[in-house]
């Protein structure tokens, strides 16, 4: 398949076209809605580089032909695949979130007024556009929660694998999961909001799906924790449920933390590291 020079989103529309595949069946295929697929192909929203490497799959193409002008500059027999990109920045660094003008009125709402308690009208009127003007980006109400939660998901998964990837030692990778978790939902807190309250709401396919990309990081910690049970390193017999008790502790943080609260997201990350070691009984002289 020849490709010719384009940017990310560019690249990823014209995969789909040369596959023949309608952009519906490549939705299906990865899972995720028409309209996400829609603007990742239009450039509109960012793409995990899980999904990169899952769209790859779907396609049938190398990573790169999906990354752009800089990854197929060479000839063919000099590209290299790239199986796991690199992670799109410094795992402990957050950025302001970069999301479009509807998108951040539906967060907005969606923590003051909840789901059910946000209308479109009141959406658009926050977001500054006519109800039109929003379903000319968005199918509707539903899926801005399913992008937000996408969103949420995509993040949580690179962080988390970014994290594991500069643990020293199995121990170690447990505590820097747990201090990328706690980061994430202090420095994301609305982000972490809507995803503990509002599962609820979605489809009952969409719930589905984004159960399971839970489940995936869940996976990642107990893996980690396993494994340092394994050396004798963790004392705790009740590993898995020591696991879910972990997780459950750095989600509830959007409940209670507050930025003008006397703990920085870097201090309570720190704390609950300590808190996830503390529970498995990790002797910390070893």
């Amino acid at each position: 398949m020849d490709i010719e020079a384009a940017a990310p989103h560019e690249a990823i529309r014209r995969a789909r076209r040369a596959t023949g595949l309608s952009l519906r069946e490549v939705a299906r295929r990865l899972e995720v809605s028409p309209a996400t697929l829609s603007a990742m192909e239009t450039g509109k929203t960012g793409i995990s580089i899980a999904r990169l490497t899952r769209l790859s799959e779907v396609l049938g193409v190398p990573v790169t032909h999906l990354l752009g002008d800089a990854a197929i500059a060479a000839p063919p027999r000099h590209r290299r695949v790239v199986s796991e990109p690199v992670p799109p920045g410094d795992w402990r660094e957050f950025a302001p979130l970069d999301v479009d003008p509807v998108l951040a009125a539906a967060l907005a709402s969606f923590v003051e007024f909840g789901y059910h308690g946000t209308t479109v009208r009141a959406l658009a009127r926050r977001a500054g556009t006519s109800v039109p003007g929003l379903y000319h980006h968005y199918r509707d109400k539903h899926d801005l929660l399913v992008r937000i939660l996408d969103l949420t998901m995509d993040e949580l998964h690179w962080r988390v694998r970014a994290a594991r990837a500069d643990g020293r030692d199995s121990v170690h990778r447990v505590r820097l999961i747990v201090e990328a978790l706690a980061l994430f939902h202090t420095h994301r807190r609305d982000l972490g909001f809507i995803g503990a309250s509002e599962m609820r709401s979605l489809s009952a396919s969409e719930r589905a799906r984004i159960a399971g990309s839970r489940r995936d990081i869940q996976a990642t910690l107990d893996d980690a924790i396993a494994e340092a049970h394994a050396e004798g390193r963790v004392a705790s017999p009740h590993i898995r449920a020591a696991g879910r008790a972990i997780a459950t502790m750095c989600t509830a943080i959007p409940q209670w933390y507050r930025e003008s609260g006397p703990a920085t997201p870097e201090e309570v990350a720190a704390q609950y590291g300590d808190f996830a070691l503390d529970v498995l009984g990790v002797d910390p002289m070893r």
